[in-house]
């Protein structure tokens, strides 16, 4: 295992290494944790900030919203359907450095009410693109209520998403983050795609 993986945990107080795909199907995909250094990537890119607040679909043990919200001082909430990892990232958030900037939510995706004021989105193909398409409603019903800029970060995303992606009407591409220079394998996958809802 990397390094970087356990330094990090350790200097958060989390646990999220390793993959767990026991719950996995087709509809929902394992658990596998971002790299810290992809995390890092996007912390640094200054899209992420203090008064944001981002929502982590499919959080798992919810190293994404403990990381950036450390890094960046943002808000975070994780939201999870497996009531196995979800505990795991609720027993995290006690003794996590950036616990009391976290919530976590125990909920199927598709049926996530989005709060109105949060205005980051992070997918790491968690899900298939059927639920992709009903939690994008979702977020767009929450657009309405309140509109405001929101950013869609995908990491690693999938042929399916970005077909998916490039046919909504409601997002407009935003940016692109490259990150497969932090990996030896050319990979043309390794970056996030960033979208804004309109």
């Amino acid at each position: 295992m990397n390094q970087n993986e356990t330094q990090w945990d350790k200097l958060l107080k989390i646990k999220t290494t390793g993959r767990d795909d026991s719950r996995a199907d087709q509809y929902r995909y394992p658990y596998e944790p971002t790299p810290y250094m992809v995390l890092e990537r996007l912390a640094n890119s200054g899209l992420i900030r203090k008064n944001n607040t981002l929502i982590d679909y499919g959080t798992g043990k919810g190293r994404v919203c403990f990381y950036l919200s450390y890094q960046t001082r943002c808000k975070a909430v994780g939201v999870e359907y497996d009531e196995r990892i979800y505990k795991g990232a609720a027993d995290n958030k006690e003794l996590a450095v950036s616990g009391a900037r976290t919530e976590f939510v125990l909920c199927s995706a598709e049926n996530y009410e989005v709060p109105t004021d949060v205005d980051c989105c992070y997918f790491f193909n968690p899900f298939s693109v059927e639920i992709l398409q009903s939690v994008l409603a979702k977020i767009y019903e929450s657009y309405y209520e309140n509109p405001r800029e929101i950013l869609l970060f995908f990491y690693y995303p999938s042929e399916e998403y970005v077909s998916a992606l490039m046919t909504q009407e409601q997002l407009i591409f935003y940016d692109e983050i490259n990150t497969s220079d932090l990996f030896s394998s050319e990979d043309v996958r390794e970056k996030f795609l960033i979208f804004q809802v309109l």
